[in-house]
């Protein structure tokens, strides 16, 4: 398993954990994460204005003699082709599940009502 393989699959269990564990527990996983990354970004983008990262060299050119061309790459599938929409409202449907920051401040916070007295009517 490579690293990019890991690391997807860590992601994929902090996506599932957050589904199972205490919205608290979740939120704090999500925000260790988003912590790391934001570090190892940074520490990366320095090494890379300083110059530590070597560039790639050019790869040399043969002659190509008895070559044939490469065949053109496959094109992928756009995975926002538009789908029948079987919803009553005619609004197409959400596909994603992430919740983001600005999704949780949306949330306006439940206010209990007064309770409905029987003689009412």
């Amino acid at each position: 398993m490579d690293d990019r393989e890991e690391m997807r699959r860590l992601i994929d269990m902090i996506e599932k954990s957050a589904g199972s564990n205490t919205i608290e527990q979740a939120v704090d996983d999500l925000k260790t994460f988003a912590n790391t990354a934001s570090f190892l970004a940074n520490k990366l983008d320095s090494r890379l204005k300083a110059g530590e990262v070597k560039k790639k060299k050019p790869a040399k050119s043969g002659k190509g003699i008895g070559l044939s061309k490469p065949a053109p790459p496959p094109i992928p599938k756009s995975r926002n082709t538009p789908k029948p929409q079987d919803s009553v409202s005619g609004l197409p449907q959400a596909t994603s599940t992430s919740i983001s920051q600005a999704d949780y401040d949306k949330v306006k916070p439940v206010r209990p009502i007064g309770a409905l007295s029987a003689n009412e009517g």
